[in-house]
């Protein structure tokens, strides 16, 4: 199978070598031919790392950089099968490169974005055939991460997702088919992972040292959420919370922290700059959270009771069956466990008064239950 792969940042070579491992000719393509060529010298570095830890022989690792052949202009993927677009998160910019890509490629080849927040059916309605047009979202790093989320647009032609779906399995990945909706599954899901935590650091109740600690030693996650921002990186996981805030007509549930914007406009972004909410520098001590038992019990109940509410909701909005809505969770940003089988251990009961004391408390739509919480209790 022919692969292109348009954008050769981290997101695009990462993808690049999954095709290329399972076998497929890939064909990468970006605008900047430098970063290409970067691109493929950190590969390579990355593929000699494997060898010396024997995860792969020096063979296979010869194989997967030989299947990636970097191109100089989209007039090189005119005999693709499938190409997956991997570029900056702007739809002006994606849709231009999307019907220069009609002109060259086949009727048969599939389209798709690795869009993370962009509607794929406003990506698919200014092109001619928008039937073979779908998300095929990976997460980073995508050799390492096993989910990728595959979205159908309103446009996207029935059985696609299903072929998709297949091809994700047969390189190795944990493929969920999730509805077109704003966030998709995992990052609509968790957006109150890190925003009812950015609450919280806000209102002064806790430190972003506490908050992580609470999340860590009583929900068992591998980071906290502001460990968790500072890798992402604070200026991208504001973007996403914007876009996702916009476009659910801004509803109060999704609405994004001031405290994250200041941060963002003082490029604190996180390890890329060297400072987020923690100190990256060399020599830096990470302050030690002054542990209170009864604090973090109430971090731990606010913010694993949004994240259940939003598990629950999206369950009831049919985003994706159960199963793939706890598979999301866990193989997309490591959760511990499935939020809805966690609803369960703890009680529905539990987190429906939890969220109804800070209604109470606030006064705001953003701690509303779903309407299908309630008749959960158990």
């Amino acid at each position: 199978m022919k692969i292109g792969i348009i954008g050769s940042g981290t997101m695009g070579i990462g993808i690049a070598q999954v095709a290329a491992t399972s076998g497929s000719e890939v064909f990468l393509y970006d605008a900047n031919s430098e970063q290409t060529e970067k691109a493929l010298l950190n590969l390579n570095k990355t593929l000699n790392k494997l060898v010396e830890k024997q995860k792969i022989s020096s063979e296979k690792s010869q194989d997967i950089f030989i299947k990636i052949k970097p191109c100089t202009e989209l007039q090189d993927f005119a005999a693709c099968d499938l190409v997956i677009e991997a570029i900056i998160e702007n739809k002006e910019i994606k849709t231009k490169v999307f019907q220069s890509l009609e002109e060259i490629v086949s009727d048969q080849c599939i389209i798709s974005s690795n869009t993370s927040s962009i509607s794929i059916t406003s990506l698919s309605s200014e092109l001619k055939n928008p039937e073979r047009f779908i998300g095929i979202h990976f997460f980073n790093p995508a050799p390492l991460m096993p989910l990728v989320e595959v979205i159908p647009g309103l446009l996207t032609e029935k059985t696609l997702a299903r072929k998709i779906y297949s091809l994700m399995e047969s390189w190795g990945k944990v493929p969920v088919i999730a509805k077109d909706v704003p966030g998709f599954i995992v990052n609509r899901i968790a957006r109150p992972f890190y925003g009812e935590a950015l609450r919280i650091a806000e209102e002064n109740i806790a430190t972003p040292e506490q908050i992580d600690d609470a999340m860590r030693t009583l929900g068992n996650f591998r980071m906290g959420p502001f460990e968790l921002m500072d890798l992402i990186g604070i200026d991208v996981n504001f973007s996403v919370t914007k876009t996702v805030y916009a476009d659910y007509f801004y509803d109060p549930k999704y609405k994004p922290s001031l405290l994250q914007q200041r941060m963002a406009e003082a490029k604190l972004l996180g390890r890329k700059t060297g400072k987020g909410f923690f100190d990256y520098a060399e020599n830096a001590e990470k302050p030690a959270p002054e542990k209170d038992d009864e604090l973090y019990q109430t971090i731990f109940n606010r913010i694993i009771s949004m994240l259940i509410n939003e598990a629950v909701e999206a369950k009831r909005l049919g985003i994706a069956n159960d199963e793939d809505l706890e598979l999301a969770m866990q193989k997309g940003v490591n959760y511990p466990k499935g939020l809805l089988a966690w609803g369960f251990e703890i009680g529905y009961g539990k987190i429906s008064e939890t969220l109804q004391d800070l209604y109470n408390e606030y006064q705001e739509e953003r701690y509303r239950q779903s309407p299908l919480l309630k008749g959960m209790n158990n």
